[in-house]
């Protein structure tokens, strides 16, 4: 296949080098696409009223100045040519998991890709330091030989989330959910003035809750974690009692 790689820990990330070189053994033709320093937490945004550079560093490889999404427009409407058969973004330091999707630039990486009408998928393992990539890529480049990206679809993201543990030890792959989190003491303060402070977002490690069906409850209890996201935004749901408010108050007649 030919696969597009973006990330949002940097062009130079240990998790899209181990990646690129598994893909590369298994046969694939890639093109490398990164934000040229970490962006983490970028989410969805763009560039905006700025200059935007892109750098070739080595063959089929972009390092960019800008988000993870940027990256992603870049390649698709500029840097790439002909068809890409699927876009992978991480393999992300950090788990992407319940609330951290909303967040995470690796996903909005893949969201974009999505959004353009191509097939992506999202790659995430359960860990800040330490992260054991050879054992995710082994496993993931095992998916992909299972035809995993048959179930890619366009305007729709895989997101796949790895337990930190030796390949032997990963107990197989659940269907899930997002969970939800929490983060303790989220500021740190700096310095503090009279009438100003300085503060870092950080704080302590996620908080998780482990409810049965949740990508959270799979990655600790051993299992890969495969959650299909989608990007209907609106709450279908909610139009009734709306509607109803809507009538009652006459204000469809004003």
């Amino acid at each position: 296949m030919k696969i597009l790689l973006v990330n949002d820990d940097g062009i130079n990330a240990p998790g899209i080098r181990h990646l690129q070189k598994a893909l590369t053994e298994a046969g694939h033709d890639l093109i490398l696409v990164a934000p040229d320093t970490e962006r983490s937490a970028a989410s969805h945004s763009i560039t905006l009223r700025k200059d935007i550079h892109a750098t070739r560093i080595a063959k089929n490889e972009w390092a960019i100045s800008g988000t993870p999404v940027d990256c992603v427009v870049i390649a698709l409407q500029k840097i790439i040519t002909e068809k890409i058969d699927l876009v992978i973004s991480g393999i992300n330091a950090g788990q992407n998991m319940g609330e951290d999707v909303l967040y995470s630039g690796t996903v909005a990486a893949a969201v974009e890709a999505a959004m353009f009408g191509h097939r992506a998928i999202a790659l995430s393992i359960n860990a800040y330091k330490d992260q054991l990539f050879e054992s995710a890529t082994k496993w993931f480049i095992k998916l992909l030989e299972n035809d995993l990206d048959s179930l890619t679809k366009p305007y729709e993201v895989i997101n796949i989330n790895f337990p930190n543990i030796p390949f032997e030890d990963v107990k197989g792959v659940r269907l899930t959910r997002t969970g939800h989190r929490k983060y303790y003491n989220f500021i740190s303060l700096i310095s503090e003035e009279e009438d100003n402070f300085s503060y870092r977002i950080g704080g302590n490690l996620p908080q998780w809750d482990f409810e049965p069906g949740t990508d959270s409850e799979a990655v600790n209890d051993g299992y890969i974690s495969i959650t299909p996201l989608g990007f209907e935004l609106t709450k279908a749901e909610a139009f009734p009692p709306i509607f109803s408010w809507i009538e009652k108050h006459k204000l469809l007649e004003i």
